[in-house]
């Protein structure tokens, strides 16, 4: 390890803080069915997902997670602290850690979160050659489904909304898992997983002759407490999605030496992210940044255009007319919980409006702050990975969809970590990284609201008001950073011995220009 006093003592304490965060996490994974693990009968056979059960009653359950989270994004939150003051430590090590963790969390129950046994029905419904565009838990209960008989009722109505490569995902997970919920879902959490570890490799590929960098991105991605809870603990196909975006526009690299990407890779890259958009519709707009990048080039944007097509039009030719019909009507159906965070808590817009009621004017504000955020994020964001020139403009793109799309929930927030990996520290670490650790606080139970008075007080302070809170006041430092054009942050400080020009490898130079 290469550092001085002060961040010898930032370098430890980001690891103390990991560490027990990830224990903790650990810890209430391991106990079995809580208000943060929903129950479910053991897999057959002594087959994964493994528990043991402890009981843990809900506040204890609950407000450890709550520390795990703080604790967690403090431990995140120093370590970039550190590494901007010039701290580096071995690598290696940190890739076995992580890999460990990655694997421990897939052998332990989902939890946080009822997403996975939604995902579990829908995938048996397919095996019961029915279609999850046509219909939903309740109605399979009908057809004497015994797996949707367990549905959370948060989803026994509701239709899939993910695309047909998540379907296929849930598809082959449920033929592996069989009757068994548990063992499904291991299935699921296994192939998300298996994304989120080839993502931490492409991150180190890419950025191995960067110190600096490459330590941050393992950080924010490889062993940030909050993104392994989200992904791979709870087994949200967001990990799946991002893996083929990330790589997609990976695939679109400009060398040092000014050499463009071959047509054939223009073609992958648009088929990878076709992958990502068919698996999660909001990652669209990674293919709109691709775009951007290649727009001097009408030949590598035809091929890339060529690659989302095929994909894009087989996907949606297998699964169907319901497939499209479902995902274009998908923003009429959600609540505006996300505005309701970001304006009417704060700010006391709407009178009696609530999270679940959706007034007709909702949409169309929605769509009109993310398209100016959009924009304005777009041409203001500078842009310090030209090596990577779909980078930017896809982070910027999606910190509006992500601040201002009126339903959000927290593991979203994998498509602006991922990108932010790749680009230099800045102060959207710092608003990122906050509003991701209150978010996971506000959403870590996995069973509705119990009624016991004083805890149910608890956590609608903590959901409806402080998060909405620190929602509201993230939104505005975005907002102020794009019209103002003070991003912050620093240049990294070489490390000792590091081979000249290291500092300024391809994908992370020091310029900082904006677009145009």
């Amino acid at each position: 390890m290469r550092a001085c006093g002060g961040t010898r003592g930032l370098v430890w304490t980001a690891a103390a803080c990991i560490t027990v965060s990830l224990l903790v996490m650990f810890f209430l994974s391991v106990a079995g069915p809580s208000i943060i693990v929903p129950a479910m009968a053991h897999a057959p056979d002594g087959a994964p997902p493994w528990w043991i059960s402890l009981r843990l009653d809900r506040p204890t359950a609950l407000f450890f997670s709550w520390g795990a989270a703080v604790v967690g994004a403090i431990g995140v939150g120093t370590g970039l602290l550190a590494v901007s003051r010039g701290a580096r430590v071995p690598v290696r090590p940190l890739l076995a850690v992580s890999f460990i963790v990655i694997a421990v969390f897939t052998f332990l129950p989902a939890a946080g979160t009822t997403d996975t046994q939604s995902y579990a029905i829908d995938g048996n419904m397919i095996v019961l050659r029915h279609s999850p565009y046509v219909f939903t838990p309740a109605t399979m209960v009908t057809l004497g489904d015994k797996l949707a008989v367990g549905s959370p009722p948060t989803w026994a109505h509701q239709l899939s909304d993910y695309g047909p490569i998540a379907s296929a995902e849930e598809w082959v997970s449920a033929e592996l898992g069989g009757a068994s919920m548990a063992l499904i879902t291991f299935w699921l959490k296994l192939f998300v997983a298996l994304a989120f570890g080839a993502v931490v490799l492409l991150l180190d590929r890419l950025l191995r002759d960067n110190p600096a960098m490459r330590l941050r991105a393992h950080l924010l991605w490889s062993l940030n407490p909050l993104l392994l809870w989200e992904i791979v603990a709870s087994g949200h196909i967001d990990g799946l999605a991002v893996a083929f975006g990330i790589a997609g526009l990976a695939l679109l690299r400009f060398t040092p030496d000014g050499a463009k990407p071959t047509l054939a890779r223009c073609a992958a890259a648009g088929t990878l992210l076709a992958a990502a958009a068919c698996t999660k519709s909001p990652f669209v707009l990674f293919l709109v940044a691709a775009l951007w990048a290649l727009r001097r080039s009408p030949a590598r944007i035809g091929c890339l255009l060529a690659g989302w097509a095929w994909l894009t039009v087989a996907c949606y030719a297998i699964a169907g007319w319901p497939a499209v019909r479902v995902l274009s009507q998908r923003g009429q159906q959600v609540t505006w919980d996300n505005l309701y965070q970001v304006i009417y808590r704060p700010l006391g817009v709407g009178g009696s409006l609530g999270s679940d009621n959706v007034p007709g004017w909702v949409f169309p504000l929605a769509l009109a702050l993310f398209l100016g955020v959009a924009v304005l994020a777009f041409f203001r964001l500078p842009d310090r990975v030209p090596g990577l020139p779909a980078v930017s403009p896809a982070l910027a793109l999606s910190l509006a969809w992500i601040f201002f799309w009126p339903f959000q929930r927290p593991w979203y927030d994998v498509m602006i970590i991922a990108l932010l990996a790749l680009y230099p520290s800045s102060g959207l670490d710092i608003i990122v990284l906050v509003r991701l650790c209150f978010g996971a606080i506000t959403y870590m139970e996995a069973a509705h609201i119990y009624r016991l008075p004083w805890f149910q007080h608890v956590q609608l302070i903590e959901g409806d008001w402080v998060t909405s809170t620190v929602r509201l006041l993230t939104a505005a430092a975005l907002i102020w950073m794009c019209v103002t054009g003070r991003w912050g942050g620093r240049p990294d400080r070489p490390t000792a011995g590091a081979p000249a020009g290291a500092a300024a490898a391809s994908v992370t130079p020091p310029a900082v220009t904006p677009r145009s």
